[in-house]
């Protein structure tokens, strides 16, 4: 009895590495994840280019680092500078999430029809986000963004001063299970729902978020 026990024990630790590597390559496919945590100061995630480097370095501990991967934000027009949509930064497609499901095939097709919902937006980690039904919701990510993925005309704050800012402003959000108050487009929305209490970690959380991102691999 003792031998066969002894036995099934090291046949899992032996089976132990080849489950991690397995999930590892399967990692390394992914193309498309939410942030698991977010900047740790609210909107302020040092511009589009800091938003960037915090999606390739969540990556590249999930073992999917030698991709280019950049975060969906759209940027505002100030200071002379034009301004970013967010569908333009993101590459060309297709996208697949942590588990190799397919998220869409294009950005045409991300912005139409698409299969961004609770159970298909994993984290790098290849964990569900919580949606509106649980506690804590969190289901407001960072966008910036109007529907089609590009930046709001000038006039009202849409991205906490362009991700600089962690105090007063707003930021447009998305609910990533597509679940709202109402029923209407903007509620279910994954990119463009509504605008953020302000720009502090408290303020996110206060509406149902987190600042989290989305994050697509460019290449």
């Amino acid at each position: 009895m003792n031998k066969m026990i002894f036995g099934m024990v090291a046949a899992v630790v032996l089976l132990a590495p080849g489950l991690s590597s397995g999930a590892q390559a399967q990692q390394s496919g992914m193309t498309f994840f939410i942030t698991s945590a977010g900047s740790g100061k609210g909107a302020d995630l040092g511009g589009l280019a800091g938003a960037d480097q915090h999606c390739q370095s969540l990556a590249a501990a999930a073992g999917a680092g030698k991709r280019k991967w950049r975060a969906y934000l759209s940027a505002s027009a100030a200071d002379g500078k034009s301004a970013v949509n967010a569908r333009d930064r993101i590459g060309k497609g297709p996208w697949h999430n942590a588990e190799g499901r397919l998220i869409a095939r294009n950005v045409a097709e991300l912005h139409g029809i698409n299969n961004i919902n609770r159970m298909t937006a994993l984290t790098e980690k290849g964990e569900r986000v919580n949606g509106r039904a649980e506690s804590p919701n969190m289901h407001d990510i960072l966008t910036g963004s109007q529907p089609d993925g590009r930046a709001f005309p000038p006039g009202k704050d849409t991205t906490c001063g362009n991700w600089t800012k962690s105090g007063e402003g707003a930021a447009i959000v998305g609910h990533h299970d597509r679940w709202g108050l109402r029923d209407d487009a903007p509620a279910v929305s994954w990119n463009s729902s509504h605008p953020s209490r302000g720009c502090s970690q408290d303020n996110l959380r206060s509406s149902g978020g987190a600042g989290m991102l989305y994050c697509f691999a460019a290449n």
